[in-house]
């Protein structure tokens, strides 16, 4: 194992200036929070639902020079037993349809206006990394008799209820992105200097890794929002339930690319 992953030296020796610039991937030293790329997550199982709301509630949460896609909101449920480094986690990633149209470059994908999760180094990692909004939540997936039922709660509110009805007809994973490739995940990555000005500002992507999906299905679902300042998913009100799909996994993490850099000189 390398001292970049360890972060500190051997006891007994400090590190140098060289070693000091080079690393560690993160912090503390003794102790990294989170592992670098790549992260294998294996036997994750998630439930997807769609729903279409106000375009105008999505373009509000669209940074410049992201274009909306629609009307459709795609809220993920995870739960992910065996995640390199971090355990047993669960998620909640919701997004909604953007393009990219910059430089000759056209990119589509999946912007994440919510992202809640029950694991510390989790939420550092997606922030400090690639930029996702994530704070921590208390997440249930699990089946109920005939029913499949993802729940997020952050501040004692179950923010958001999703259900579908377990395993009654099969899909092909790839209708799941027929509203738009949420495997192409982008995000706003803010992080500022220790004086409070700009330090990064960047729409940054990220798709995921040798995905493997051992079964997909699909069946009507429900998705109920309740208000909370500190997680306002109720700002996309569901307007029309379309589909629920309940899916199994594994993928890999790995590192992403700038698609944006606000801060960058005018050529």
């Amino acid at each position: 194992m390398s001292d970049s992953w360890r972060g500190a030296p051997p006891p007994g020796r400090r590190l140098d200036d060289a070693a000091s610039a080079a690393g560690p991937f993160t912090f503390p030293w003794d102790a990294p929070l989170f592992p670098p790329f790549p992260m294998q997550f294996r036997d994750a199982s998630i439930l997807t639902v769609c729903y279409r709301t106000d375009p105008a509630a999505i373009e509000r949460l669209l940074p410049p020079p992201l274009e909306r896609l629609g009307d459709v909101v795609v809220a993920h449920v995870y739960r992910m037993p065996d995640v390199d480094f971090a355990g047993s986690v669960h998620e909640c990633n919701v997004m909604v349809g953007a393009r990219l149209a910059t430089g000759g470059e056209s990119v589509t994908g999946g912007y994440s206006v919510g992202l809640y999760l029950d694991s510390d180094a989790g939420v550092a990692h997606g922030r400090e990394v690639h930029g996702q909004p994530k704070k921590l939540a208390k997440l249930v997936l699990e089946t109920r008799g005939d029913l499949i039922v993802g729940e997020v709660e952050r501040n004692g509110i179950t923010i958001l209820t999703a259900t579908t009805p377990f395993k009654q007809q099969r899909a092909a994973p790839a209708e799941m992105r027929r509203h738009f490739d949420f495997a192409e995940n982008i995000n706003y990555k803010v992080i500022p200097h220790i004086d409070g000005t700009p330090a990064i500002r960047q729409l940054t992507s990220r798709r995921l890794q040798d995905l493997e999906v051992s079964e997909c299905w699909v069946g009507p679902c429900t998705v109920e929002l309740r208000p909370n300042a500190q997680a306002p998913l109720f700002r996309l009100p569901v307007l029309e339930p379309l589909e629920g799909y309940f899916w199994r996994a594994n993928f890999t993490l790995v590192a992403g690319r700038v698609l944006h850099d606000y801060l960058a000189p005018p050529e």
